[in-house]
């Protein structure tokens, strides 16, 4: 029942008509308290979001729908709401004055980034009591911390809300146990349990798993349960489901040589990296930072060793490659994203990369210059490279006028992976979609290619995309074994 009575009520029409698998997703969970949307990226969720609202404004379900967004990703929804409905929504942000007039106004639809929810913890609560209000939070990977302060306040004011929808692509893709609190969120440990310890140590992807057997069945026994225990409220679709249809990706693997002074540093610091691995152990995927950290100057090397020494002044060993794939694309009128998890890394290249009419985005470039950025790339055909940070531009942009991804290095993040290239395999691409894969050989590049194999494997049977059979024709549990060897270190020396 709605608590709120408009003198006009908005026009609840959708603007254009769903796919058939949107409809059938919407049609599945519209009268569920709570569920999940965890179609694969790329597959339209803003538009089943967006009708489900539509649904229960329509149906007096509840009587506002607040949507949780990415800080960045703001402007992207006022987008879709114009593309998809007659409606405009209230904008909650972190200016305490302005909001006091969102909060007590009688709008329907409600936009807000995630940090508001905390700050205005308070007024949220007053808010939610005295209207029924439905959330649909958007990226829910983000609340995937179940300490964080910004979690907990999530939890805290779940039960307030009438229904409950989280939204991702990614639901597990870093790890298998990053879906635990998403699922809390939505059934206060119903399905997964309220032990969050537990459910991580029966779900990480650990070193202890090589040449074990019996963990290596309980491993597997805790990931295939996972969707089968969720998925009465969950609606899971990918590109791979026959719902849609999709240009072919494309893997491409490019080898590259090192430059002299660029192995020179990098045996340097691989020979210092060494050593902390022999006295801490091989680093365990969940939390041995302090030696991932480490491991990541290896990439920083691999990458571009200004990175981490002013000094150097030769072009590593990808660039060359790089440049030679750019012009090939050029010359036959397309256009590409290039990806770099540094920020100096962006700046540098899309420098080298000029000529050929480049757009940069990352975290240091403020939100009006990344959107004045992604619209050249969109509309100005000379524009033919976008190199970005993961981090900035992973999620929410349809990059579709490119057909090709090239990761120039690639950090120990599955979802980053996946999100990136993806921004050009989605609806409305045409072309087939090339996806490369910029490799320093024998260097840490190869071992993340083995640990992000082993990291999607885990997410799939997670997420139910494949069957247990076939993940254990695929797995390989020996990522432990393999950065020995990529740091030359006995593996009797670490026992």
């Amino acid at each position: 029942m709605q608590k709120i009575k408009l003198t006009k009520e908005p026009v609840l029409d959708a603007k254009h008509q769903a796919f058939k698998y949107q409809k059938e997703a919407v049609d599945s969970i519209r009268d569920l308290e709570y569920s999940a949307v965890f179609h694969e990226q790329g597959l339209g969720k803003s538009k089943i979001a967006i009708d489900l609202m539509l649904y229960w404004l329509e149906n007096k379900v509840v009587d506002t729908v607040l949507f949780v967004a990415k800080k960045g990703l703001i402007k992207n929804w006022e987008k879709e709401f114009a593309s998809h409905t007659h409606m405009t929504p209230k904008i909650i942000t972190q200016n305490e004055r302005a909001n006091y007039y969102a909060f007590n106004s009688p709008s329907r639809l409600i936009l807000a980034h995630f940090e508001v929810l905390k700050s205005e913890r308070e007024r949220f609560e007053l808010f939610l009591k005295a209207r029924n209000v439905a959330i649909i939070i958007d990226e829910s990977a983000k609340i995937k911390n179940p300490d964080s302060t910004l979690t907990r306040t999530f939890f805290a004011l779940a039960p307030l809300f009438k229904r409950r929808v989280v939204m991702t692509g990614t639901p597990a893709a870093n790890r298998p146990y990053d879906i635990w609190a998403q699922i809390w969120f939505l059934d206060q440990g119903a399905s997964l349990g309220n032990d969050f310890t537990t459910f991580k140590r029966s779900t990480n992807l650990s070193n202890e798993l090589f040449d074990n057997e019996k963990l290596q069945n309980n491993f597997e026994s805790a990931l295939d349960q996972v969707f089968n225990k969720i998925s009465k409220f969950t609606v899971r679709e990918t590109k791979q489901s026959g719902i849609i249809e999709l240009p072919q990706k494309i893997f491409k693997t490019v080898l590259c040589d090192w430059e002299v002074h660029q192995h020179d540093l990098y045996r340097q610091i691989k020979d210092e990296m060494k050593a902390v691995i022999v006295k801490e152990g091989i680093p365990q995927l969940d939390n041995s930072q302090a030696v991932l950290k480490r491991l990541l100057r290896l990439v920083q090397v691999a990458s571009n060793p200004s990175l981490i020494d002013d000094n150097y002044r030769t072009e590593p060993g990808k660039l060359l490659n790089l440049v030679e794939l750019v012009e090939q694309i050029a010359a036959m009128k397309e256009k590409c994203l290039i990806w770099s998890s540094f920020a100096d890394n962006v700046n540098w290249l899309a420098d080298h990369l000029s000529t050929f009419g480049t757009v940069k985005v990352h975290g240091k470039v403020n939100m009006e210059r990344r959107n004045r950025a992604v619209e050249k790339f969109l509309t100005d055909p000379e524009t033919r490279v976008f190199v970005a940070t993961p981090q900035a531009a992973k999620e929410g942009l349809t990059l579709t006028v490119a057909n090709h991804v090239i990761f120039y290095d690639r950090t120990f993040s599955l979802d980053d992976y996946i999100q990136a290239q993806d921004r050009i395999h989605r609806i409305s691409q045409t072309k087939p979609c090339h996806i490369y894969n910029l490799i320093m050989a024998e260097s840490i590049d190869e071992w993340i290619e083995i640990l992000l194999h082993s990291k999607q494997l885990a997410a799939q049977l997670t997420q139910g995309d494949i069957s247990r059979e076939y993940y254990k024709s695929q797995i390989s549990y020996e990522f432990g074994t393999i950065i020995r060897n990529i740091l030359g270190i006995d593996n009797q020396s670490t026992d």
